[in-house]
C-alpha cells in the first residue's frame, strides 16, 4: 500500500481503526473474526493501527496486545487517554489520570512504548496545556513517542502545539461530515500536523452498511445519533442511493469512493476506517490505489455536503463533550 508521513513515521495511506472490534456498533466481534481482521490487515499492508483505552474499557488494547504482540515491529501503534479513569469510562484530563492510563495501556498492549498517544477528548476543566504537559512528560520518559489530539478546535491545537509538538489531530471527516474544513485542516497544514480522519465512511452509512436502523443492536452508538433517526434517516437514505450510483460510475464501491476522496483532498490526510469484516478490510485497502478525477471529486462534494445531509452528527450532550468547530 502507498504510504504517508505521520510525524517521524511512514505509515500506510489507509490505517485501521480498531474500535468496532470491541464496542461502538454493538457487541464485540467474535475472537476468531477479530484475529482475522487484525492479522489480515498487517498481511494486506496496513501499518497504522488505532485503538484507545476506552474501547471496550481495555478490551481493544488487550486484543491487539494478545493477537499482534509478536508482530509489534510491523505497525505504528496509536492509542488514546482521557476518557477513562481506571476501569471506568470518565472524561478526565488530569495529568495523574493520563499517566496512570498510559501505564495500564502499555501492559494491555504488551509493549514498552506507544508510537502515537492521543488525548482522546479535552477535559475543559483542565487547561489543555496541563494535559499536554503530562503527555510531554511521558515522551521524555520514553513511554510514548509522539502526541496527538482528538476532536479539538484549531485554537486548542495551536495552544497544545505551543507546549509540545503535536504529531496528529484526529476527528471525524468524510463526505457527509465536513466540519474539519472550517478551520482545523488549515491549522494542521500550518503546523505540520497530520490529519487522521476517523469514521471516514460515515459510520458505515456511506459504505451501504447502515441501511436499516431497526437492525442496530444494543450498544450501537448510532442509535443516539440524529442522522440515523426518523425523518432524517429516511432523507439520508435517498442521498445514499445517488452516492452509490456515483461510486458505480467511478468504478469503485461506495466505501472506496469515500476513502479515495479523502486521500485526494490532501496528502497530509490519513483515513482510518474500521470494520469487523475481513472482506471489508481488504476492500478499504484497495481504495489507496484509486485515483479520482477532478470531475468525480466535484460531484461527490456537490452531492454530499452540509446542505444535503440531514441532521447533526452528534446529540446535544455528545456535542458538548467535544471542542471542534461546527
Amino acid at each position: 500500500m502507498q504510504t504517508r508521513k505521520l510525524g517521524p513515521f511512514e505509515v500506510s495511506a489507509i490505517g485501521l481503526g480498531c474500535m468496532s472490534l470491541s464496542h461502538g456498533y454493538g457487541p464485540p466481534a467474535p475472537r476468531e473474526q477479530a484475529e482475522r481482521v487484525l492479522k489480515g490487515a498487517l498481511d494486506a499492508g496496513y501499518t497504522f493501527l488505532d485503538t484507545a483505552a476506552v474501547y471496550g474499557v481495555g478490551h481493544n488494547e488487550s486484543l491487539i496486545g494478545e493477537v499482534l504482540g509478536d508482530r509489534r515491529n510491523d505497525y505504528v501503534l496509536a492509542s488514546k487517554c482521557g476518557l477513562t479513569n481506571g476501569d471506568k469510562r470518565e472524561l478526565n484530563g488530569h495529568p495523574d489520570v493520563l499517566k496512570a492510563t498510559c501505564e495500564a495501556s502499555l501492559k494491555r498492549l504488551k509493549t514498552d512504548v506507544i508510537d502515537l498517544y492521543y488525548l482522546h477528548r479535552w477535559d475543559k476543566r483542565v487547561p489543555i496545556e496541563d494535559s499536554v504537559g503530562a503527555l510531554a512528560e511521558l515522551v521524555a520518559q520514553g513511554k510514548i513517542k509522539t502526541i496527538g489530539l482528538s476532536e479539538v478546535s484549531a485554537d486548542t491545537l495551536r495552544r497544545a502545539h505551543a507546549v509540545h509538538p503535536i504529531t496528529a489531530l484526529q476527528t471525524e471527516y468524510s463526505p457527509w461530515t465536513r466540519n474539519p474544513e472550517i478551520a482545523v485542516l488549515q491549522a494542521c497544514k500550518d503546523l505540520g500536523v497530520t490529519f487522521v480522519a476517523f469514521s471516514p465512511v460515515g459510520r458505515g452509512f456511506l459504505a451501504g452498511g447502515a441501511m436499516d436502523a431497526s437492525a442496530f443492536q444494543e450498544g450501537d452508538m448510532r442509535l443516539g445519533m440524529p442522522r440515523f433517526q426518523g425523518e432524517a434517516f429516511a432523507a439520508n437514505l435517498k442521498l445514499f442511493e445517488a452516492f452509490a450510483a456515483l461510486a458505480k460510475e467511478a468504478g469503485c464501491t461506495p466505501a472506496q469512493l469515500c476513502l479515495a476522496w479523502l486521500l485526494a483532498k490532501d496528502e497530509t490526510i490519513v483515513p482510518i476506517p474500521g470494520t469487523t469484516n475481513p472482506d471489508h478490510m481488504m476492500e478499504n485497502a484497495g481504495a489507496a490505489a484509486i485515483t479520482l478525477s477532478s470531475e468525480v471529486m466535484a460531484r461527490v462534494e456537490a452531492l454530499v455536503n452540509p446542505q444535503t445531509v440531514t441532521g447533526p452528527r452528534y446529540s446535544p450532550a455528545m456535542q458538548a463533550s467535544i471542542d471542534t468547530e461546527g
